[in-house]
């Protein structure tokens, strides 16, 4: 990147401000409950005393500064795939430094892990957030007490049921109002501790380290609350994609930061000398007029915040989708400009469904508290151990180095997940049995699927015997193209077989359609497609895909002209194989994995709207398969 340039072609101030309202919701409206969890929680509060105040705060700005600004800030997200963050583009940069290695399998299901881990901060981000913004009823008259959990229902409904309509029209709004609030959060934190100006002795590291000294145990447990004002560190990575590292770390320490230290240094300010604030220390910030005002565009923010958590669900998805871990199901793409403003209406509607059971079932934010942290720590803690192997395998530091490095920032991660694994009995168990439940289904497709096409190989024959075959012993051909799918193009596709059989013929050009998901985001539309001409009328094309590309086969073959091979697609038969699986006792999967992975298979979106093939040019021809 050279000057004010970013590799996406614009000004940074521009892409800075879209990233505030995309990338910076979650831990933008962590200030609504992370203070008041930690003095006030249900879970191990601290006495709020002045020591506990400053040590508190002191805990929080340097591990801000540290996990968010040092790690991922400045660090991580130089561990791009290509441009593209997250823990799936991780996972697969670790895969390709680590290939033929034999902890190669284990570290693509912790990646995998950390992927399911996400979603269950997608289900509570929502929750948390929306209820803490609307409990801000409270704070004006106790009379609003009773419509806290419908208004706040009704908040997270609209925000899902306006989900199929994208994001493209109000998305322009979102870094503007987000703006609005970084500068609010600022505002009210610099009110207040112009009151209490010796607030800011807590940026001395030395108050942290004298709370933790001073009751160690009670320190371990305060991290447990603490880390909600690092929720959302992820985001900053899993979006650089959208709007590329420089923007993104401009926005970081141009605004976001020095907003948030100002408003929960406000917090402790306003604690200091009004212990009683404790009820709800962010609002009793706000003078009275600014109330309801200020309640709105809290639930503005969080709603915002919440879009960002569940865009990315929507974005893990098609990524696990592409590279076989998930079934196949309907992507809806809500932009004409924009490729990943997708919709997928399954993950929506179980989403909120999630959502809406754990605002019913926790009642409250501070309840929901309780169960927030041990997914987000989780994933930090898986982030640090592949980016050690990508440290090492691929920028070729040395094992001290790395060690120092990522173990630095390992034991920073593991204090925070093993503070918050004490809170699992008390709610914590919600996204992780939520994240494990995501687990075993993504590795029972992923090894069905291996299964399946075992089980089909060994009863497929090799594609030279069959094109030898039909060479000596020629059958009558009909006109047109024929196009099998097949991951295997030196194996003859069922579907043909199947053909030959039902038919007794076969067309006059036959062509082997293999498509492969690689593991880099995208791939140039010049690398896309590659002909070869097999024997007589059979050719083979493969159409290569990266982990974030929308699969189009009819738009990818129309270049197969360039290499040789004219098609016109009104003249195309594309022939699919649809195979029913039955479940054995004694397979390599246990019986009940086999069961999920049947459900799972029948229930999966057609190979047609997946690949965008035309309907009435689609045979599909079925097989029964044993696993």
């Amino acid at each position: 990147m050279q000057g004010n340039e970013n590799r996406h072609g614009g000004p940074m101030a521009p892409l800075a401000l879209a990233a505030l309202g995309v990338v910076y919701g979650d831990i933008g409206t962590s200030p609504l409950y992370t203070v008041h969890e930690i003095f006030a929680g249900a879970h191990h509060p601290v006495p709020v005393s002045h020591d506990n105040v400053l040590g508190i705060l002191s805990l929080i700005f340097w591990s801000l500064m540290i996990v968010v600004s040092l790690k991922y800030v400045a660090f991580i997200m130089r561990a791009d795939n290509k441009g593209e963050g997250g823990v799936m583009a991780l996972m697969a940069l670790v895969l390709r430094g680590a290939a033929g290695k034999p902890y190669a399998h284990g570290l693509m299901l912790l990646g995998l892990f950390g992927a399911a881990l996400f979603y269950g901060d997608g289900v509570i981000t929502p929750a948390v957030s929306v209820l803490s913004a609307v409990e801000g009823l409270e704070v004006v008259t106790p009379d609003f007490k009773p419509f806290i959990l419908p208004i706040a229902l009704a908040v997270i409904l609209t925000l899902f049921l306006f989900q199929r309509h994208g994001t493209a029209s109000i998305g322009k709004l979102f870094g503007p109002v987000m703006t609005v609030w970084f500068a609010a959060l600022a505002l009210m934190g610099v009110v207040s501790i112009a009151r209490y100006p010796a607030v800011l002795a807590a940026l001395d590291p030395r108050h942290a380290l004298g709370f933790i000294a001073a009751d160690p145990r009670l320190a371990f447990l305060s991290l447990g609350a603490v880390v909600l004002a690092l929720t959302g560190a992820e985001a900053l990575y899993a979006d650089m994609g959208h709007f590329g590292r420089q923007p993104i770390q401009l926005a970081w320490f141009g605004l976001v930061l020095p907003a948030l230290v100002l408003n929960y240094f406000g917090q402790g300010a306003l604690l200091l000398t009004h212990p009683d604030a404790i009820e709800n220390p962010f609002y009793r910030l706000a003078p009275d007029w600014a109330l309801m005002p200020l309640v709105g565009l809290s639930t503005l923010a969080t709603v915002i915040a919440s879009q960002a958590v569940i865009s990315g669900c929507y974005s893990i998805t098609q990524q696990a989708m592409q590279m076989g871990y998930s079934p196949r199901m309907a992507v809806l793409h809500t932009s004409d400009k924009e490729q990943g403003q997708i919709y997928l209406p399954t993950v929506n509607w179980l989403l909120l469904l999630a959502v809406m059971a754990l605002v019913l079932g926790f009642g409250s934010s501070s309840n929901l508290a309780a169960a927030y942290g041990i997914a987000v720590t989780g994933t930090m803690v898986i982030t640090s151990i592949l980016a050690f192997i990508v440290v090492r395998s691929l920028w070729g530091w040395s094992l001290t180095m790395g060690a120092l490095v990522l173990g630095g920032f390992l034991v920073l991660d593991g204090a925070f997940f093993f503070a918050n694994a004490t809170k699992i009995k008390d709610g914590g168990w919600f996204p992780l049995a939520f994240g494990i439940g995501l687990f075993v289904i993504m590795t029972t497709w992923k090894r069905g699927r291996v299964l399946l096409r075992r089980r089909l190989e060994a009863e497929a024959m090799p594609m030279t015997d069959f094109m030898a075959s039909l060479a000596l012993s020629p059958v009558p051909t009909t006109p047109g193209t024929a196009i099998f799918m097949t991951p295997d193009a030196s194996m003859v596709p069922h579907p043909l077989l199947h053909s030959l059989k039902h038919y007794q013929v076969i067309h006059e050009r036959v062509v082997l359609l293999s498509v492969h998901f690689i593991d880099t985001p995208y791939v140039p539309e010049g690398e896309r497609l590659t002909v070869s001409h097999l024997r007589d009328n059979f050719w083979h094309v493969a159409v290569n895909y990266g982990f974030k590309d929308e699969p189009d086969i009819p738009l990818a073959l129309d270049h197969c002209a360039a290499q040789g091979l004219p098609l016109d697609l009104a003249e195309v038969s594309f022939f699919l194989g649809r195979e029913t699986i039955i479940p054995r006792l004694g397979g390599q999967l246990p019986l009940w994995r086999e069961k999920l992975f049947v459900a799972l298979f029948r229930n999966a979106g057609s190979a047609t709207d997946f690949f965008k093939l035309p309907s009435n040019r689609v045979v599909e021809l079925g097989s029964q398969v044993t696993l």
